[in-house]
């Protein structure tokens, strides 16, 4: 499975309110073997936000199926989840739409009391720094 990422997925967010955000188109792709082992797993542990944004794509369509496109899903609090069922992620900078999207998977006191501890922890933040499995 892959979704090709851009830069505007790192960028800090702009719009006043987060249902104003938008995120730019990004192409996606799930081989037919990826998307029947995806389709018999109990649960799906998305490796990174890329890849919850790329099942919960996927899942637009009914169910997870072989399939190529473009996504602007931009995933923030209030999102009802269907295909992620945990999360590998990184430590990821504020007012992205990285860090709303492991709030809305985490919820927003978990994830704020996490990034607490890493702060004072002092772990390394961007896509080479620490992680965290959420379940």
């Amino acid at each position: 499975m892959t979704l090709h990422v851009g830069l505007g997925t790192f960028q800090p967010l702009h719009a006043e309110q987060v249902e104003q955000g938008r995120l730019h188109a990004e192409r996606y792709r799930i081989t037919e073997d990826n998307a029947a082992k995806m389709r018999a797993a109990r649960r799906l542990v998305a490796a990174g936000t890329t890849s919850v944004r790329t099942v919960e794509s996927a899942l637009r369509t009914g169910e997870i199926r072989a399939q190529s496109g473009e996504t602007d899903i931009f995933i923030y609090p209030g999102f009802e989840f269907r295909g992620a069922g945990a999360m590998l992620t990184n430590f990821h900078l504020p007012k992205t739409s990285l860090l709303l999207l492991v709030s809305a998977f985490a919820g927003r006191e978990l994830t704020l009391a996490a990034y607490r501890h890493a702060v004072e922890a002092r772990y390394r933040f961007y896509s080479y720094g620490d992680c965290m499995l959420i379940i």
